[in-house]
This record gives structure tokens, C-alpha cells and sequence, in this order.
């Protein structure tokens, strides 16, 4: 059997775990805690083992290693599962391990070894090395705590470990880890990045892991002589979830969890839009407070009736409310209302939604869907007010991730039947359908919704580098067909030739000039041999015969004709296509110089054009106007709405702006090049108002902070 390092013996009485053996409770209760928290860390782990390898594709420098950090992508979330299972088994087997007693049979755990076997791959040696250093660091950071709790497991056994056999011990959870890998399909470098992950998301937090293991032992007596380790805080999970929400907008207050101090001030704000969701009967009606529970259950009467995308209908969220209060206050013969709080609640969300509804951002085509889910959101909102103050907040991360999705969408005829749409669709009914009161719904649709949408990102990625390519390669095409015209130009123009011989360079020996351009590059022998042979052919059919380089013309011409029909073959020419020409052009260096049988002759006036499909520049504008400035500041990367006509409005992404000629090139969220501009088109777009950025901000807390604006605005005018 195939083990990532060397092993140790245990001692055990039972090749496995018997059933009838027990370990004392306190370590079942040890073992549970770190289960737990283990689990925590792997969750973490893999939630930003995403981004981690996306970054790293985003910096290869190959194609190869691109594919290579994007399949490791798609196979850490396939089999995240099974990796997290796999790595808890191994924990739970461990600890029934140690409830072995007696010396007989040994049982081999695996223990990461340190060492460089001979003959062992470079790319073991590479893990073993990174091994080494992640578990030096624990051990000079956590030694003492770890010592500490593996004296204990030996007091409650009644038999010696060392750290290795200890399963909480950094050797064993890093063998649990490598074992929990194997089923990936991926190579060292994404292997020692996941190492680096486990350090960093389960490893880091060693210490609060001894030390609630140590805590647990020392509460049923064992050893608690034994001096506790003071806990290390930076680094650890609580530290890094503190830099997490600093870098948010609205990041949560200290010692507030549930975002009550942050609600208190929107509170203060939304006095002055009280009093809209009341129930409509007489005034002698007695007011009664409906409890929150109370609101939660007609909040979900309410949630089975949200109209259909499809139905032309503006949910009024307050105006329902109060039909609601008022048929309950009717029933109960009181006057129902909402507490101030929760009214502030029903207000702030209404707003929100209000803005969200009006967004130019959203696509039109989805506001129906986003509108549906006002009642879950409220729902939630009620139950937790940091909604509003923790941009981490799975259910306003799940709003954000869709508008995000689709701000990038374009209006079509199908879209009923869009990938994205009916997504989106999927996600909105299972919150009509299946929320009630837990908001873990919210965390698991997060996922699944992150998981499509990253996937449909990492398509669109391999398009958008195949479309980049494609117009890199296009565009140096275009560039090289400029520079063969310029000089064909040069040689032609205000010159007198045959006019076979004008034709022959303009449409035939242009494709041999274009081919040895792109294929080898102006600096070559291929390409100056190509003007070469065209200028010899130029000076050919300009000679006067009766001078003397005329008469040794006939001399010269055999290398001259095998110079133009080498040149065509390496382009490809059919050599039936040019033998006219080529008996044409013999004719022409054997004349009469009587001048009788001369081929036709033309002055070349007009520049030659060699079919370039490069955009053409505008260059009405001059150098410093300011929508010209605009154009050339656009940030590739950034999403653009263009109207093209009265009927067709195109959403697309600036996805290079491409030399030589400065294209920009623009695709669709599916990576598919749909307009192609220059700076000048783009400039003038600008002035018609065709052409206008979108806010690529996250939706929730732009309409968060439009909404406070207001108040503060109403606030100020009361």
C-alpha cells in the first residue's frame, strides 16, 4: 500500500478497531471539539482555494499552466466532499486507535517523514520539503501546547505517546490531509499550494485546538498541574475574519454580532418615512404590537403569493403588508401593527429594492427575478440585522453574486431558455419554496450558485483567450497587409509599366511579400528576397533594349523567372493561374524595338489597397477632445452598454484594446467578440450617448448607500 511518508508503530490488540473498544468520554468529548473546528478550517480552506488558483491561472505564463490551474479548479470542487469525508475519517479512526489497550499486535500508522529517501522523485522531495517547514513552524509556535495535550492523552490511557501518534499532532493532520488528496488529479505545484492552504486555514490555528483540548482534560482532573499556554491570536481565524470585515464596506462594529448598533443608527435616519405599513381601519381601533414571530409567519403567507416574473405586476412589499394587518386586525377586532423596529426593517428593505428595480445595471429582463426576492430578504433582515452592516452576509453575497452574473447578460429572444437565466430562476423558487425560518439556506444556494458561476467564468476565460488570439493574429495580418502595400506604393506609384506586370504585383507577388512577412518577418532573407526579385522584375520591363544592360537582359532573365516562380509556389499559387503571364513577360523582354506587339502601357495613379479589415479611425476629432480622452482611458475588463439602433442594445466587456492599429475589441459574457471600435468611433459614440460604462459595484451596497443618501437628504429637509 502506497503511504506519502514513513510509518511508526502503535500499539494495538486488533488489526482494526474492535467495536467493543471504548475510549473515556472526555476524549470522545476532545475528539468531537476538533472535529468541529477541523471541519471549519477545510470549509475555509476550500472556499478560498477558488480564488487562490484563479489568481495563479491569471498569472501563467503559458496556456499549458492556464489549463492546468483551471482543471485543478473544477476538480477541487467536484470532489470537496469526498476530500472533507475522507480527511474526517481518518481523524475518527485515530482516535478509536487510541482506545486500544495491551502490547500485542502493532498496528503501522502513517507519519509524514522529513527525509529524502534515495531515489525518491523530485517532486516528493519538493512536498517532503514544504512538509518539513510547515510542521517545524508548528512545532516552534505550538510545541509547548501540543506537549502538554499529548501528556494528557497519555495520562488517560494509561500508556506513552509522542507527538506523532498524538492525532491532533501536525504530522498526522497533515498525513490525514495528503491521504484525504489522493483522489485529485493534480500536479505538485497545485499539491504544495494546497499545503500552503492547510497551513494557513486548519494549521494556523493550532493553538485554540490544543488549547480547548487541554481545557476539556484539565475540567476532568487530568493533569492540571500542568501550566496553561496563554492562546495566540494573530494569524488565527477569529484574526483573519477581523481583516476580512475590515476590508468591507460597513464592516461589522466590534461586539456587534447580531449588527444591532449598526441598525440603530439607520434606525435614527428612517424615523421619517414611519408609519407606511399600518392596517386601514377606523382610528378608535386599539393599536396591538404584532410580535416578530408573528411577522416571520405572515411574511411567509405572504412569500407563497410573489407573482410570477412573467406577470405584469408591481409587488408592492408595504402595500401587501398592510392588506395582511389589516385582514388580521379585523379577525381580532385590534387595530394589528408592526413594532418600530421591524417597521424600519420593512421600510429599509422596500428602499433597497426600489433602487435595485431601477438600477440601469441589472438587466431588465432579470429585475422581475431579483424583485421576487424582497420577501425572503425581509425575512431575513427581521431575524438578523447585520444584513445590513456584514458585507459577508450570505444571503447579501447571494444577491450580489446574481446581479453580478448577470449584469454582463444581453437582451435575446430565448431567454427563457438561457443557462444563466433559468439559474437564476432555480435559485429564486427554492427561496420561495423553502425558506422559512433557517437562513442556512441562503449559505448552501451561495455555494452552489459560486460553483456555477465560476464555472461559467472559467469557460468563458478559455473563449475570451481564444477570441484574443484570434484577433492578435488577425490584426498583425492587417498591420502586415498595410506594410506590403506601402510598399508596393513606394515602387509603383507615378510610374509607368505594363499593365500585366502592374496587375501581377498588385494581386499575385503582394501574397508571396504578405506570407514571408507574417511567416518569417521583415528582417528575413525570405522578404528582402521577395522585394529583390519584385524590383528586378520592375527594372526588367523598364529597360531600354538597344542600351547595355538591356542587351545582357536576356542573360539575367532565367534567374529572374525562377525567382518569381520559386517566390509563387511558396505561396501556393496555382502555376496554371500565372502562365499566361509568364509568356506575357518573356514576349515583353523579346520585343521588336520597333515597338511592334508592346504590351499595354499604364501610369499607376491610385495607391494600392491590400483588403485590410481594420477599423476605419476617425480622425474629424482632434487630440485633446474630451470624449476622445474618455475613449482612450477605457479600462479593459470593464462591462459597457452599447445601442447600436433604436432596437438592438449590446452589453459587452472591453476584452483588449490590440495593436498596432489601438482596436478595441469588445466580447460577450459568453467571451464572444461582439464589436470591434476605434478610439475615434468610441469617442463619438460617447457624445450620442450610445455608449455608456456600468457600474460594476457590488449591487447591495450601492443601493445601501443611495438609500441612506436619501434619508440623510430627508433627514436635513424635515
Amino acid at each position: 500500500m502506497h503511504n506519502d511518508g514513513k510509518v511508526v508503530p502503535i500499539n494495538k490488540a486488533h488489526a482494526t478497531p474492535s467495536p467493543l473498544a471504548r475510549l473515556p468520554v472526555v476524549l470522545l468529548q476532545v475528539r468531537d471539539k476538533a472535529a468541529q473546528q477541523l471541519q471549519q478550517g477545510l470549509q475555509e480552506l476550500f472556499d478560498n482555494a477558488d480564488d487562490t488558483l484563479f489568481e495563479m491561472a491569471d498569472k501563467a505564463r503559458s496556456n499549458a499552466d492556464h489549463h492546468i490551474f483551471f482543471e485543478a479548479m473544477r476538480d477541487l470542487r467536484l470532489k470537496r466532499k469526498n476530500f472533507e469525508r475522507v480527511f474526517m475519517e481518518h481523524l475518527f479512526s485515530a482516535f478509536a486507535h487510541l482506545g486500544h489497550s495491551g502490547r500485542g499486535e502493532l498496528h503501522l500508522v502513517p507519519v509524514v517523514s522529513y527525509d529524502a529517501v534515495p531515489g525518491t522523485s523530485r517532486d516528493e522531495l519538493e512536498k517532503a520539503v514544504a512538509l518539513e517547514a510547515m510542521l517545524g513552524r508548528v512545532r516552534h509556535r505550538d510545541g509547548l501546547a501540543l506537549g502538554q495535550l499529548t501528556a494528557r492523552l497519555s495520562a488517560v490511557l494509561g500508556k506513552h505517546l509522542d507527538d506523532r501518534e498524538n492525532p491532533l499532532g501536525p504530522a498526522l493532520l497533515c498525513e490525514f490531509f495528503l491521504r484525504a488528496g489522493r483522489s485529485l488529479g493534480v500536479e505538485i505545484r497545485v499539491k504544495l499550494i494546497m499545503l500552503k492552504l492547510f497551513e494557513k486555514y486548519v494549521l494556523s490555528d493550532a493553538d485554540q485546538l490544543y488549547g480547548e483540548a487541554n481545557q476539556l482534560l484539565v475540567a476532568t482532573g487530568v493533569l492540571p498541574q500542568l501550566k496553561a499556554v496563554p492562546s495566540r491570536r494573530p494569524g488565527g481565524r477569529v484574526e483573519r475574519e477581523r481583516q476580512h470585515e475590515d476590508r468591507q464596506p460597513m464592516a461589522d462594529p466590534p461586539l456587534d454580532e447580531n449588527g444591532q448598533q449598526a441598525f440603530a443608527a439607520l434606525q435614527a435616519l428612517l424615523v421619517v418615512v414611519r408609519g407606511r405599513v399600518a392596517p386601514t381601519l377606523e382610528a378608535s381601533a386599539e393599536p396591538q404590537p404584532i410580535a416578530s414571530r408573528d411577522l416571520l409567519r405572515l411574511l411567509s403567507h405572504l412569500q407563497q403569493y410573489v407573482p410570477e416574473p412573467e406577470v405584469e405586476d408591481d409587488f408592492d412589499l408595504r402595500n401587501h403588508l398592510e392588506q395582511l394587518l389589516t385582514r388580521v386586525s379585523v379577525k381580532s377586532g385590534k387595530s394589528r401593527v408592526v413594532e418600530d423596529a421591524d417597521e424600519d426593517v420593512i421600510n429599509l428593505v422596500a428602499l433597497l429594492f426600489e433602487f435595485i428595480l431601477k438600477d440601469t445595471a441589472v438587466p431588465d429582463a432579470f429585475k422581475a427575478l431579483i424583485a421576487r426576492l424582497q420577501v425572503p430578504l425581509l425575512k431575513v433582515a427581521v431575524q438578523d440585522k447585520s444584513l445590513f452592516s456584514r458585507a459577508s452576509h450570505p444571503a447579501r453575497r447571494l444577491l450580489n453574486e446574481i446581479a453580478s452574473a448577470a449584469m454582463g447578460w444581453s437582451p435575446s429572444d430565448d431567454y427563457l431558455r438561457d443557462s444563466l437565466y433559468l439559474r437564476i430562476e432555480q435559485v429564486v423558487q427554492r427561496l420561495l419554496n423553502e425558506f422559512v425560518e433557517d437562513p442556512a439556506i441562503f449559505s448552501q444556494l451561495l455555494a452552489e450558485f459560486s460553483a456555477f458561476t465560476a464555472e461559467e467564468r472559467r469557460r468563458c476565460e478559455l473563449l475570451e483567450q481564444h477570441t484574443r488570439d484570434a484577433e492578435e493574429g488577425r490584426m498583425r495580418t492587417d498591420a502586415a497587409r498595410q506594410r506590403v502595400a506601402d510598399v508596393l506604393n513606394r515602387r509603383l506609384l507615378g510610374k509607368t509599366l505594363p499593365q500585366a506586370v502592374v496587375q501581377f504585383l498588385q494581386q499575385a507577388w503582394s501574397q508571396v511579400l504578405l506570407l514571408a512577412s507574417l511567416k518569417h518577418g521583415e528582417q528575413s532573407v525570405q522578404w528582402q528576397a521577395g522585394l529583390r526579385t519584385m524590383d528586378e522584375l520592375i527594372w526588367s520591363v523598364g529597360l531600354q533594349k538597344d542600351t547595355e544592360a538591356g542587351r545582357h537582359l536576356l542573360e539575367q532573365l532565367p534567374g529572374l523567372l525562377k525567382a518569381l516562380r520559386d517566390g509563387l509556389t511558396s505561396a501556393a499559387f496555382d502555376p496554371f493561374s500565372t502562365r499566361e503571364f509568364f509568356v506575357r513577360l518573356q514576349a515583353m523582354h523579346v520585343q521588336a524595338p520597333d515597338g511592334e506587339g508592346l504590351e499595354v502601357l499604364i501610369e499607376v495613379r491610385e495607391p494600392f489597397v491590400l483588403d485590410s479589415g481594420l477599423p476605419d479611425a476617425v480622425d474629424s476629432l482632434p487630440g485633446d477632445d474630451p470624449d476622445l480622452l474618455k475613449a482612450r482611458q477605457l479600462q479593459v475588463g470593464r462591462w459597457f452598454e452599447f445601442q447600436e439602433s433604436e432596437a438592438l442594445t449590446v452589453r459587452c466587456k472591453l476584452m483588449a484594446i490590440v495593436a498596432p492599429a489601438n482596436t478595441y475589441v469588445f466580447v460577450s459574457r459568453m467571451g464572444l467578440k461582439v464589436l470591434e471600435k476605434s478610439a475615434g468611433q468610441l469617442a463619438m459614440a460617447l457624445k450620442a450617448g450610445t455608449l455608456r460604462s456600468l457600474d460594476e459595484g457590488l449591487l447591495f451596497e450601492r443601493a445601501l448607500a443611495c438609500v441612506i443618501d436619501n434619508l440623510r437628504q430627508l433627514n436635513r429637509g424635515k
